[in-house]
């Protein structure tokens, strides 16, 4: 009778919150007052110190929980150890403290392991890629929701591998990594519908809804229209505030920007905003401003749309990403409004958040790049220490074969080399991205920087609206442009040959050809291919004087190969000092284990052949 008693309290953590506060003291008498054993003692304590978590009693819930750990520590129940670590992993992580967080979620997971429970090794995975997620470090935040999804469905957990799957698809979405992030979408969309469950269908609806509606075609936009109001109608009836909140500004923005139905996009801009302000989130207070000042700019509301974006800005003005939209409200706003001087004031707010993000936009570039070259160098020194170790085992164990032996070990250095040759490769690699970064960072300052400049000196001068307006047009589209040469956007959505269609457009004498199966590969062979192109077109246009260039993409399941030739100027490959560019493009093609040949001649144009086997 006891041990139904001890059961029938542990479900008591999964009732509702106004609930718990009651059945939480409740559970703390029977732990006072019961004569139970240690093994019941050890669960009452879960049970209490993960109530107190759900209840944002911290400080209670440490207390029981270190007491039940001593405990399960002195029974040796691997499991509970596992789960009481995970609960201060969890109060950590929420306090902001993460590196405490994941000293404790580590142990969780090391715990779940030895004790072999699945259930408990995925939870504890799906809590460290949850933090890392808080870190903003997306690739290893993946990797442990991939873990958890593993786990959840080898062991037929339906519910939570739901959850992970939708974790995974938001996550590639940050990344701009859209075919994955649909993929996995997808499948939580199908599962979800599957067993009706209404929640997770309204999660992957409000997905899928972002991914279509950022694809500004209009075919898209409708299906993102379809998701978002079905996802929607079931916020609504289940009473999910932050939800509701979140459609209404995705309906905002569809029938705002691509429908152009203002009466409805101000309908849900201002439901948006209603919603926000009842679940007291700043974050989406902010956001629903924001969305409202973007639907009164569309609609010339001038000052509504000036007020509503300073709202916004009023509640956090260090949100770099939302904090250039809303700046660029005001700006417009007073420019129309012909206040010069507050337009003025506020245009050097954007130029020093827009070189914030620059910089911050530089520090992470470089930051992963480092990251990807020490996890290769260390892969490669990992891999070789575990050669030799196989070599010197053979060695002891094999004198008679000793001339085996010696072809393993000329056989070993030869893979050494081409690995020591990669890692030369990927050094150069870097150093090249470092230059394109520069190079990027000097478009950004010379470029936008001046047109920036100059539109704070008309607004000081009194130019004309009109003027004010062309230039701030100009500046947009220059960020627009230069944004699009760090990673077009046609080579994320379409791939290689929807992207050199597009290289195509930008220039009068350049002829693009293609052959084979227009399928995707991965991700750094799509941009090592492109940039290359772009490269090679570029010094056709600018130092060959080339009448006519063809641009040439032939692609199979196993082989790739692009070829550039023009009528240009040539020149004597004997002679000839080969400069920044061609090097750039070699080290990025020995990256990728591929080979360029170059032919040309005075007067007699250039070709350059890439292939890469993948």
């Amino acid at each position: 009778m006891k041990q139904l008693i001890i059961f029938g309290l542990l479900l008591m953590a999964t009732v509702q919150v106004a609930a718990q506060r009651r059945n939480v003291d409740s559970l703390v008498n029977v732990l006072e007052t019961q004569k139970l054993s240690n093994a019941e003692q050890v669960a009452l304590y879960y049970t209490i110190s993960n109530t107190y978590r759900l209840l944002y009693d911290f400080e209670k819930s440490s207390e029981y929980g270190q007491k039940g750990l001593a405990l399960a520590e002195k029974e040796k129940n691997k499991a509970m150890i596992s789960r009481f670590n995970g609960i201060s992993g969890k109060i950590h992580g929420m306090l902001g403290s993460y590196d405490t967080s994941f000293i404790y979620l580590q142990k969780a997971l090391e715990y779940a392991i030895e004790a072999k429970d699945l259930e408990l090794e995925a939870t504890a995975s799906h809590d460290i890629g949850a933090t890392y997620g808080n870190l903003g470090d997306y690739i290893s935040s993946i990797d442990y929701f991939l873990k958890a999804l593993s786990i959840y469905e080898n062991t037929g957990n339906i519910k939570e591998s739901l959850g992970a799957m939708t974790s995974i698809a938001t996550l590639y979405s940050r990344l701009n990594n859209d075919e994955r992030a649909l993929y996995y979408f997808e499948k939580a969309k199908n599962i979800a519908e599957e067993i009706n469950d209404e929640i997770e269908i309204m999660s992957a609806y409000f997905g899928l809804g972002k991914i279509f509606c950022s694809s500004r075609d209009l075919e898209k936009v409708e299906q993102a229209l379809e998701y978002a109001l079905k996802a929607y109608e079931i916020s609504i009836r289940y009473n999910h505030k932050h939800y509701q909140a979140a459609l209404s500004d995705m309906l905002s923005v569809i029938y705002g920007e691509y429908l152009t139905d203002y009466e409805l996009s101000l309908k849900y801009a201002d439901e948006c905003l209603q919603v926000a302000m009842e679940t007291g989130d700043p974050v989406l207070i902010k956001g629903a401003w924001n969305s409202l000042s973007n639907t009164y700019r569309i609609l010339e509301r001038h000052r509504e749309s000036e007020d509503a974006a300073l709202k916004a800005w009023e509640i956090d003005s260090t949100d770099i990403d939302l904090g250039i939209n809303i700046l660029q409200n005001i700006i417009l706003a007073n420019t129309a409004l012909g206040d010069r001087e507050k337009a003025s004031r506020f245009l050097g707010k954007l130029d020093i958040l827009v070189k914030r993000s620059i910089e911050l936009s530089s520090q992470k570039t470089f930051a992963e790049m480092e990251v990807k070259y020490e996890t290769e160098k260390k892969d490669m020194q990992i891999a070789s220490l575990e050669k030799e170790r196989q070599l010197y085992l053979w060695l002891g164990i094999a004198g008679v074969l000793l001339a085996v032996a010696l072809g393993v070990v000329l056989l070993q250095i030869i893979r050494n080399r081409r690995k020591e040759r990669r890692l030369i490769a990927s050094e150069a690699l870097q150093e090249g991205e470092i230059g394109e970064r520069v190079r990027i960072a000097e478009d950004l300052h010379d470029r936008l920087g001046g047109s920036l400049s100059a539109m704070k000196i008309g607004l000081n001068n009194a130019e004309s609206l009109q003027s004010i307006s062309e230039k701030l047009d100009t500046c947009m589209r220059d960020l627009r442009d230069i944004t699009n040469n760090i990673i077009p956007r046609s080579l994320r959505l379409y791939g290689m040959k929807g992207a050199l269609e597009d290289l195509c457009t930008q220039y009068d004498n350049l002829q693009f050809h293609f052959f084979g199966d227009d399928a995707r590969i991965k991700d750094n062979l799509e941009y090592t291919v492109y940039c290359c192109a772009r490269e090679l077109v570029n010094n056709a246009q600018k130092h060959a004087g080339a009448s006519t260039v063809n641009l040439q993409l032939v692609q199979s399941r196993k082989h790739v190969s692009l070829t550039v030739q023009d009528d240009g100027c040539g020149f004597d490959e004997r002679t000839v000092v080969k400069g920044d560019g061609l090097q750039n493009i070699r080290n990025r093609i020995a990256s990728c284990r591929g080979r360029m040949d170059i032919v040309s001649a005075p007067g007699k144009g250039t070709e350059t052949v890439i292939e890469i086997n993948m």
